[in-house]
């Protein structure tokens, strides 16, 4: 957001220049400044989409049969109450701090919730804290019933 503040503000200064017949060098570096800063929110936005992974329901299931996962449920109580997937441990997304979860283990964490929301704010959360990718179950435990069903 700060990003685009900023270049909205660097627009309107070279709008404004370029209006009162500016200096051509002071154009020039006004225009660097806003293709330095777009490069700069692209760059952003790029990292911050490749650090959460979304797995589909067959990606997870294949990771859940292999057993060597940490899966995070971070819905609301009253959502687990009505069922889990099964091996999945409860941290509600009010509580999920990454800084105390114990990764000494090496099992990859893979989170989920209802949607897919809440567990990629959590993916978020836990990328920025370990640097690197965090997975999440995209489309959440909707997907996985719809998926499971005996219809």
């Amino acid at each position: 957001m700060q990003a685009r503040t900023t270049t909205i503000s660097i627009v309107a200064a070279s709008l404004c220049l370029t209006a009162c017949n500016a200096d051509d060098t002071l154009q020039e570096t006004v225009k660097e400044e806003i293709n330095e800063s777009a490069g700069t929110e692209a760059a952003v936005e790029a990292s911050a989409d490749a650090a959460v992974i979304d797995l589909s329901v067959d990606e997870l299931a294949t990771l859940v049969d292999a057993g060597n996962i940490r899966l995070i449920d971070v819905r609301r109580d009253d959502e687990v109450a009505e069922g889990i997937i099964p091996g999945a441990e409860h941290i509600m997304l009010d509580d999920f701090d990454p800084t105390a979860l114990d990764l000494s283990d090496g099992r990859e964490v893979v989170l989920y919730c209802r949607s897919g929301r809440r567990s990629g704010i959590a993916a978020e959360k836990l990328a920025a804290y370990t640097g690197e990718p965090a997975k999440h179950l995209g489309g959440g435990i909707i997907a996985w019933r719809e998926a499971n069903s005996t219809d």
